[in-house]
């Protein structure tokens, strides 16, 4: 990969992972504690679950990120898919807590750190490819907390794009049309 194309993706990367953050977060505030805890039944998530989940993961994944496998020891997956009666604060700490590490971690790299290569389970992935399979991880789940959301509050949701009915409306504004650029990254 040539020198400047490398010094793109770190920063797009980084943009992009905080949009989802940000949506995530948009999502909770709409939220009381017994709807973050909703199930529909028990093959389900609910948003408490997916969390502990998406906070396992980043833990796991970020900590010593070029330097250990991204499986730690230490990770207990399957416990974070129990049902648990964490607060509101205490979720809200879990789901900070994951993605300042990650979120530090990216800004910590540098362009010569993508070519480089990391283990996630013991399969070898280049940190690009490893960072990218985490996008795609981290968006599915916030997608999942969206979607939950969006079914209890109903009526009450407040959209976090462009609302029904008001597509032609927004193309023609001169509103910025990159939801990722209306937030700049959050730092640790």
């Amino acid at each position: 990969m040539n020198a400047s194309l490398n010094n793109i993706i770190l920063p797009e990367l980084s943009k992009r992972f905080n949009q989802y953050r940000i949506l995530g977060e948009q999502t909770l505030q709409q939220l009381n504690e017994q709807e973050i805890h909703y199930q529909a039944n028990e093959n389900t998530n609910s948003i408490s679950i997916i969390i502990r989940h998406m906070h396992g993961n980043m833990m796991s994944r970020f900590t010593d990120f070029l330097t250990t496998d991204g499986e730690k020891d230490w990770r207990n997956r399957d416990e974070e898919f129990k049902k648990n009666n964490d607060s509101s604060t205490d979720i809200l700490n879990k789901w900070n807590e994951g993605w300042n590490l990650l979120m530090n971690t990216i800004n910590s790299l540098t362009a010569e750190d993508l070519t480089k290569y990391v283990t996630i389970r013991k399969e070898p992935l280049t940190v690009t490819d490893a960072l990218f399979r985490q996008l795609a991880h981290y968006s599915y789940h916030v997608g999942q907390i969206i979607q939950i959301a969006k079914s209890l509050k109903n009526e009450g949701w407040q959209s976090l794009s462009i609302p029904i009915g008001q597509s032609q409306q927004y193309n023609e504004s001169d509103k910025i049309k990159d939801p990722a650029n209306l937030y700049p990254p959050k730092k640790g």
